[in-house]
C-alpha cells in the first residue's frame, strides 16, 4: 500500500504527463482519498512544470527528432496540429492560449499551449502566464466535474 506522500507524488507525475495531465491527476488523487486543495496544488504545479523547458526547447528537439526515419512522419503531425491550434490562438494570442488550455478537452492543455506558444513564438512571459492561469481554469472546471461525478456515483 502506497504512503500518502508517493499518491501525492504519483498525482504530480500524472499530472506532467502529456494528454492525461491534471484531467487525469485531480481524478486519480480523489480517487485515492486526498482532500481537495492538496491534489488541486499538486496537480496544478505539476502541470506547470514542464511549460517553460517545452517553450525553449521544443523547436530544437523537434529540428532534431524530423530527421529521424521512425519519429519523422510523427514529429511532423504533431507540428501540423500545433500549427492548426495555433491558427486559432494567433488571432487572439494570449487570451486565445488561455483559453486553449482551460478547456479541458482532448488536444487541448499545458503541453499543447506550450507547443502552440513555441511555434508562434508568443514571449515566455506572456505564454506561461496564460497557460498557468489556462491550468488554474482548467483546474477548477476538472474539479467541478470529478466531485460532482463522485458525489453522483459513490455517495
Amino acid at each position: 500500500m502506497p504512503t500518502i506522500a508517493a499518491e501525492y507524488i504519483h498525482t504530480m507525475v500524472i499530472a506532467m504527463t502529456p494528454v492525461l495531465e491534471l484531467r487525469g491527476a485531480i481524478p486519480y488523487g480523489l480517487a485515492h482519498g486526498l482532500p481537495f486543495w492538496p491534489i488541486f496544488v499538486v496537480a496544478v504545479v505539476g502541470n506547470v512544470i514542464p511549460v517553460p523547458f517545452l517553450i525553449l526547447f521544443i523547436r530544437p528537439v523537434f529540428a532534431f527528432l524530423r530527421r529521424s526515419r521512425v519519429l519523422g512522419t510523427f514529429i511532423e503531425r504533431m507540428e501540423r496540429r500545433a500549427h492548426l491550434k495555433g491558427r486559432k490562438v494567433n488571432r487572439y494570442k494570449t487570451l486565445g492560449l488561455f483559453i486553449l488550455v482551460a478547456i479541458p478537452l482532448p488536444g487541448t492543455g499545458a503541453w499543447t499551449g506550450a507547443l502552440v506558444a513555441a511555434f508562434l513564438d508568443i514571449r515566455m512571459r506572456n505564454a506561461l502566464l496564460a497557460i498557468t492561469l489556462g491550468v488554474l481554469a482548467a483546474g477548477i472546471i476538472v474539479s467541478l466535474v470529478s466531485y460532482s461525478a463522485f458525489f453522483v456515483f459513490f455517495r
